[in-house]
């Protein structure tokens, strides 16, 4: 997912531009002081072998399989390193490409625990608790308080965060701080459609529509699902009508918002007394793509 990859490009921005200006540093003074500034508020090694274990890790990027054991490396070898949450998040989004859900939200929520303004395993922990939600769940009120809390305390972290590393503009982090912030609304509004709070899912979908630097399809629909279920089908059917004319959205999301789209105008003809097309479809479960 995009929005995965900008994640774990931001857990490592700041400890990686640590490590190389502390590299930069330690080898004389001809490394530019623009380069060494990083490394006095970002983590830092104490030793050239915690560095040659932290460079694994880095390196082991695009395996989930040897990012996993680098890590585990890292942490057994050097329990106080200051790279404890940058390795523990880099362990749950690998797990989370390998579909080990459990693994992934173990490690997330260590990661949590490691550094609370962890922005990114927030975001994780509070979609995979939505997403793993169901209805008529006995403890579904418990579990989306905790997804709530991780999106509203993601949007906090995100707000305060300063830019991780040198080498993303200004811009960029701007970008990227709208789309993650958009991402922890879309979390909210996915968890107030469980618990059939209409209004309040389309004001955070809405958040996550016009706030986000590089609009999510999905969030459209989902939207347009919120809207359905409040009876508004004229939103419902423009909003899923966006999605069905906008190029860049896949497929499978096109024809969620077509099935969205079908299922308003039978029940706004319903709703008028124009009668309704029998097994027409109304609602659609809109999972995460």
């Amino acid at each position: 997912m995009k929005r995965t990859m900008i994640a774990g490009m931001l857990a490592l921005a700041a400890g990686v531009t640590g490590l190389m200006a502390q590299k930069g540093k330690d080898k004389g003074s001809d490394a530019p002081a623009a380069t060494a500034a990083p490394a006095a508020t970002g983590p830092k090694v104490k030793s050239a072998e915690e560095g040659k274990a932290v460079t694994a890790l880095v390196q082991a990027q695009g395996n989930p399989d040897k990012v996993i054991a680098a890590a585990e490396d890292l942490l057994t070898k050097y329990a106080d390193t200051e790279f404890k949450d940058t390795a523990l998040y880099m362990e749950a989004v690998s797990y989370q490409q390998k579909g080990d859900r459990e693994k992934m939200q173990l490690y997330a929520e260590r990661t949590v625990a490691a550094n609370p303004k962890q922005f990114q395993a927030s975001l994780m922990l509070a979609e995979a608790t939505v997403q793993q939600t169901r209805e008529h769940d006995l403890d579904r009120d418990e579990k989306l308080a905790k997804a709530d809390k991780y999106a509203n305390d993601a949007i906090s972290a995100i707000n305060e965060a300063a830019k991780p590393a040198p080498q993303i503009t200004d811009q960029q982090w701007t970008e990227a701080k709208k789309d993650l912030i958009a991402e922890a609304h879309d979390a909210l509004g996915m968890s107030a459609l469980l618990r059939k709070n209409y209004d309040g899912a389309i004001s955070e979908l809405k958040l996550a529509v016009e706030g986000a630097a590089h609009p999510e399809p999905a969030f459209q629909v989902r939207l347009a699902s919120a809207y359905q279920s409040a009876g508004k089908y004229d939103e419902s059917i423009a909003t899923a009508e966006k999605v069905m004319n906008d190029p860049l959205a896949a497929q499978q999301i096109k024809q969620i918002a077509q099935a969205i789209r079908a299922g308003s105008v039978v029940a706004k003809n319903k709703a008028s007394g124009q009668g309704a097309t029998p097994n027409a479809p109304s609602q659609v479960e809109i999972k995460k793509p």
